[in-house]
C-alpha cells in the first residue's frame, strides 16, 4: 500500500487527518516543533494508536513516519 493509501484508510477509520495526529501528539507531549522528540520510540506511538484508534502496525507506522518527519502528506 502506498503512503497516501495508508493516510486515506486512516482518515476513513479514525476521522483524523495528519494535522489532527500532529496536534494529538503535541498535546501528549510527544513532539517538539511538530517533530517527535528524540526519546520517543516507534513502539510508544504504535501502542498509543492501537489503544486509542485501533490502528494496526502498518497504519500506526505510517503515522510514526509522519510525526518523525520522514514522510508528509505529499509522500508517495
Amino acid at each position: 500500500m502506498s503512503f497516501q493509501g495508508y493516510l486515506k484508510t486512516i482518515k476513513a477509520k479514525t476521522g483524523k487527518s495528519p494535522d489532527d495526529f500532529r496536534q494529538l501528539a503535541q498535546e501528549k507531549g510527544l513532539t517538539t516543533e511538530g517533530i517527535l522528540k528524540p526519546d520517543v520510540k516507534a513502539g510508544e506511538i504504535t501502542q498509543w494508536l492501537a489503544k486509542d484508534f485501533s490502528l494496526g502496525q502498518g497504519h500506526a507506522m505510517a503515522i510514526y513516519a509522519l510525526l518523525k518527519g520522514l514522510k508528509d502528506e505529499h509522500s508517495e
